[in-house]
């Protein structure tokens, strides 16, 4: 059986699990979704999917918690999990992988499973890791952080930040110490560095070549070298894979996309609200409809005559109507951007975010802004600029026709399946 773990404190991975697994079992795979729980199992429930919860069940507030403790947001000093709850994770997935005979694990944030997978002897899939990928650390790809977890770049010049950022990211050790010391304990591998908590031995990049500008047979003839990688890592592009939630468009929210003039949609949904508020006042104060999505935060204090807000939308039905988005960056958001052909603003909350928008921008089709910037002036100016000038639309058009060259979900199951092959039989 595969079994696949979504960290259900993300809709973004829910969703995206969600989506691969229904691509698994079209192709007669033995799949089977398990979860610490969270706040967006819901979006499980109302698939109909059954899942099971191993370990304790992770209950709203810890998931808040693990969003504001994860990768390039909390502390690099720590690791997501006090020591007690990491090993109790681990050996309630060891055991649930024994019992049900999986013979791989698909994972998100669920990054306990890169502990519990050694120990059970199974390989790890991952499909996390957006744009944070060795071939563009190699390349000199990534941007300098606008928002560094370490000081010492807040005070570089740009460039040099970036440099470093892509010279010594594969050596950088953060968020690793509760890791290391229970894989010292159950005598296996320590995770060779911060990026390959990112990495499996197959990582999914779901992404087109065209965005990254490197082809497929670079990704997929990519090897792991001098230390930094799980050895066995293989990449293989698959798709774009967002958020594509089987909800209407609210009554409230059809008519704010039915009005005259700009509509511009905030979805910056994993990002502390007292931003979310700040962004949304900024962007109606260009007399443009807006419309805010929500998942967890309560922000019905922001509904004006030009402000509607809902709690979690259909984004892949909005999108194509508003004429520029503003989201967080995350790989989902941007790709259901890209995927209507609708421009964006990214304002990061982690390096990844950062990555993701400053690979769009290079291609015309989107701009970032960073936090510090956010409430002084800037965000009105730049909605303007992008409002007004069609090239970010044509940008935004062309991404959008190679991902619809693209099944995500499909070309993700065929690699597991395709990965698997060789020496397992996964197909019932």
């Amino acid at each position: 059986m595969i079994c696949l773990m979504p960290m259900c404190a993300y809709l973004s991975e829910t969703s995206r699990m969600i989506q691969i697994y229904k691509a698994l079992r079209e192709r007669g795979a033995a799949a089977r979704i398990a979860t610490h729980g969270g706040v967006h199992e819901a979006l499980l429930r109302s698939e109909g999917i059954d899942y099971d919860i191993v370990g304790p069940r992770m209950d709203e507030e810890r998931g808040r918690r693990f969003i504001r403790d994860n990768v390039g947001i909390g502390n690099p000093a720590q690791s997501m999990y006090s020591p007690e709850e990491m090993r109790t994770y681990v050996a309630a997935e060891v055991d649930y992988f024994r019992r049900h005979d999986v013979r791989a694990v698909v994972i998100g944030f669920t990054l306990t499973a890169l502990l519990s997978s050694r120990v059970a002897g199974i390989p790890v899939v991952t499909e996390h890791a957006g744009a944070f990928l060795p071939p563009l650390f190699e390349r000199g790809m990534l941007p300098a952080p606008s928002r560094p977890v370490q000081p010492i770049f807040k005070y570089m010049p740009a460039p040099l930040a970036r440099f470093l950022m892509n010279k010594g990211v594969s050596r950088l050790k953060l968020y690793l110490g509760g890791f290391d010391a229970l894989a010292d304990e159950l005598g296996i591998e320590r995770i060779p560095s911060f990026p390959a908590l990112l990495l499996g031995d197959l990582s999914l990049v779901t992404e087109a070549p065209e965005v990254y500008d490197i082809s497929e047979e670079a990704m997929r003839t990519w090897r792991p070298t001098g230390g930094a990688y799980w050895p066995t890592t293989r990449l293989e592009y698959t798709g774009p894979i967002f958020a594509e939630l089987d909800l209407p468009v609210p009554a409230p929210v059809e008519a704010a996309l039915n009005r005259n003039g700009p509509v511009i949609y905030v979805a910056i949904t994993s990002a502390p609200a007292d931003l979310t508020r700040v962004v949304v006042r900024e962007a109606a104060s260009v007399g443009a409809e807006v419309i805010v999505a929500g998942t967890v935060h309560d922000l019905p204090d922001l509904a004006g005559p030009k402000v509607t807000v809902g709690g979690i939308l259909p984004s892949h039905r909005i999108m194509p109507r508003v004429d520029l988005a503003i989201t967080a960056g995350g790989q989902g958001s941007v790709q259901c951007a890209m995927a209507a052909g609708t421009p964006l603003i990214g304002i990061p909350l982690q390096p990844e975010q950062d990555a993701n928008v400053h690979l769009l921008e290079r291609k015309g089709a989107a701009r970032t802004l960073t936090q510090d910037a956010v409430g002084k002036g800037k965000l009105p100016s730049l909605m303007r600029e992008m409002l007004a000038q069609p090239s970010y639309r044509r940008a935004a058009g062309t991404i959008r026709e190679a991902y619809a060259r693209r099944n995500g979900p499909a070309l993700s199951a065929d690699a597991i399946l395709r990965y698997l092959s060789n020496d397992r039989k996964m197909v019932a």
